[in-house]
């Protein structure tokens, strides 16, 4: 044990005296500071550290200060702060110890001194160095147990704190246990395999674990935006509980308008799918007419000139320009023959579904008659119209008239959706125009493609009519 400090000033001054005799005269006393400190530690340059302690229980100053049980310094001072003692540690310089280190009050024996024990710390690695006038705060140190706790908990459990119930536990446990060991073994069976599913799921409970923890600290991190968003809502809903009875209400009113909605519906069903049939022949038509309709509104709105004429109005009188292609061969060709006088426009009945061949015949063709028939070859009789078209149900890729059409070589009638061949024409209407071998007016499927040889050449033949302006009104100068 070490001594106390008073024996220890008592103790100097005999071995000043003994030294005071022995030594001869002329020879001067040792210094007080030369002489050994307790705990062994002789006594030399050092650096200081202070150490927080929550209870340094009877601690003393000179006592030692231990590195891995071997004594390095010795404790300076003990003082008071708040509620925390704070203890000066000498340490000798030659020691090194790591920035982090830790500090515990122990005791050498079960009645011996007590002493600062001064370690690296082992829940961390060692970083730093300590020096001079740095702090071991009281998160790093920590103290041990008294003779008098430990024989006070003894003494507690031993004197009614718990050890005279274990009887009473073991014979309860017994009695609840009696002839329920299946159902316990069962039990045990039971959470043996819980817990080893969870042993198989471990990574993936740690990778949930940690999923939380990222999610966690991103609201942590965005504590601000999710309190402005609930005090944003605030507002609302205050609102919504203040006009909740009239919220109410109107799904109440809704409930019932989808009730009468469906009677409504339910009622007028066959009304609505009788309308829905009439209307079927006029979105047919509709559709049949495509672009037509629009440009007749368009022309309605310059009527009776085309749309295209108002840039060349100016003032009372209207400039035209014409362009002319003129081929001399053709114009010499054209002038031995005689040019086909146009045909009268023809209406196209809603309801055909079928070739409709025109009401007149053809003056275009000369000898062509009326009632669809085609005019036939010398010595053969004419040969009706709808022998020269194809099956309109079953339309061929290319159909070729029979040669008792009279039709000139080569011309060919191509299905819908087929290219368009050079010199050729399509029928975007189904509707057979003036200038080709087959008779004005004869009704194809819309997109019919007509080859080439079936147009007729164009004459230099100049057809003209005249009227006044009620012809012009009533459309009848337009061919």
């Amino acid at each position: 044990m070490t001594a106390r400090p008073g024996r220890w000033t008592g103790a100097r001054l005999l071995a000043g005296a003994l030294a005071a005799a022995l030594l001869p005269a002329g020879c001067g006393l040792p210094d007080v500071a030369d002489l050994p400190l307790p705990g062994g530690r002789p006594a030399g340059p050092g650096y200081t550290v202070t150490a927080e302690f929550g209870d340094v229980l009877d601690l003393v100053p000179r006592a030692a200060v231990k590195v891995d049980d071997v004594t390095v310094g010795s404790v300076e001072k003990i003082s008071l702060d708040g509620w925390h003692a704070r203890v000066r540690l000498r340490i000798d310089r030659g020691v090194r110890l790591p920035a982090n280190a830790t500090a515990a009050v122990r005791q050498s024996s079960l009645l011996g001194e007590k002493y600062v024990a001064v370690a690296p710390p082992s829940a961390e690695p060692p970083r730093g160095d300590l020096g001079d006038g740095d702090l071991i705060p009281l998160s790093r140190t920590t103290r041990g147990a008294e003779v008098e706790e430990v024989l006070a908990a003894l003494g507690l459990l031993l004197n009614g704190g718990g050890l005279a119930q274990l009887r009473t536990i073991n014979a309860e446990l017994n009695r609840a246990l009696a002839g329920r060991e299946p159902a316990l073994r069962d039990t045990l069976t039971q959470l043996d395999t819980f817990l080893g599913g969870l042993d198989r799921q471990k990574a993936d409970i740690v990778r949930a674990i940690d999923a939380l923890d990222r999610l966690s600290g991103r609201l942590a991190r965005q504590r601000q935006v999710v309190g402005d968003a609930l005090d944003s809502l605030a507002p609302g809903l205050t609102v919504l509980a203040r006009q909740r009875a009239q919220l109410t209400k109107a799904l109440t009113a809704l409930g019932r308008l989808g009730t009468v909605g469906t009677r409504v519906v339910e009622g007028s069903r066959a009304d609505t799918v009788a309308s829905v049939t009439a209307l079927q022949p006029i979105l047919e038509q509709l559709a049949r007419a495509g672009d037509d309709l629009p440009k007749s509104l368009d022309f309605m709105l310059s009527f009776p000139f085309p749309p295209n004429v108002t840039g060349a109005i100016v003032g009372d009188f209207v400039n035209l320009s014409i362009t002319a292609d003129l081929d001399a061969a053709t114009i010499l060709a054209n002038l031995v023959a005689a040019a086909p006088a146009p045909a009268p426009r023809t209406s196209r009945p809603a309801t055909s579904t079928g070739p409709r061949p025109p009401a007149t015949g053809d003056p275009a063709r000369p000898g062509a008659k009326p009632g669809g028939v085609l005019p036939g070859l010398p010595g053969l009789p004419d040969l009706p119209l709808l022998k020269c078209l194809p099956d309109l149900k079953d339309f061929p890729a290319i159909f070729t008239p029979p040669k008792e059409c009279g039709l000139p070589a080569g011309c060919k009638l191509l299905k819908p959706g087929s290219a368009v061949p050079l010199g050729g024409l399509l029928l975007p209407k189904g509707l057979v125009p003036q200038g080709t071998a087959l008779p004005a007016g004869t009704e194809l499927p819309d997109g019919t493609v007509l080859t080439a040889e079936c147009v007729l050449p164009v004459t230099g033949a100049v057809l003209g009519q005249v009227g006044d302006l009620t012809d012009v009104l009533g459309g009848g100068l337009i061919p």
